[in-house]
């Protein structure tokens, strides 16, 4: 996606910071990093729990936000996971997940979409790890790619990122022709 988006749309600011652990840093870090940005010209692209704060940051801001297999309740699902933990993308990355994550993403819920034409989200019935019936429910009003395989991790986004270019910047950029005019 960062290559695509440099390539295509240099003009676009490109900001993927990894997040802490805490859902209140993360935020804090997340409404940092954005305050400056126009809503009307900004978007948002979250997968997993980054896409439970990819909605958090539209709704507060009301800009555009696509979604890929995001966590519906993580309060819920992350639970079961309080103590050390290996991060997803580097299992020899290790950090903790405190019991008090647990009522700070539960501060995070931001209700019913009240802009779902702002909300792409693409969810994978072959989700390994959440529920794809409680995806579409959550983003039923909102535009959404449902595929029939895939996993949580998207391995087929290759296949997606034109949609998912179209949605945040309109049609595809025009390249340039040969004659350079």
């Amino acid at each position: 996606m960062a290559k695509r988006v440099q390539a295509d749309y240099p003009a676009v600011q490109w900001w993927c910071p990894q997040l802490p652990p805490s859902p209140a840093a993360a935020a804090a870090l997340i409404r940092e990093g954005t305050q400056d940005w126009p809503a009307q010209r900004m978007a948002v692209v979250g997968s997993s729990l980054g896409g439970f704060y990819a909605t958090w940051l539209a709704q507060q801001r009301g800009c555009r936000a696509v979604l890929l297999n995001p966590a519906v309740d993580p309060a819920r699902d992350l639970a079961a996971y309080i103590g050390e933990q290996s991060a997803w993308h580097d299992p020899s990355e290790r950090f903790f997940f405190r019991p008090e994550y647990i009522d700070e993403l539960r501060a995070l819920e931001s209700g019913a979409l009240r802009r779902p034409e702002d909300f792409f989200a693409i969810i994978a019935k072959g989700d390994e790890v959440l529920d794809w019936h409680e995806m579409t429910a959550r983003y039923e009003s909102a535009r959404i790619r449902l595929l029939e395989g895939s996993d949580h991790a998207l391995s087929d986004f290759e296949e997606h990122i034109e949609e998912v270019l179209d949605f945040l910047f309109g049609q595809a950029p025009t390249p340039p022709s040969p004659t350079g005019s």
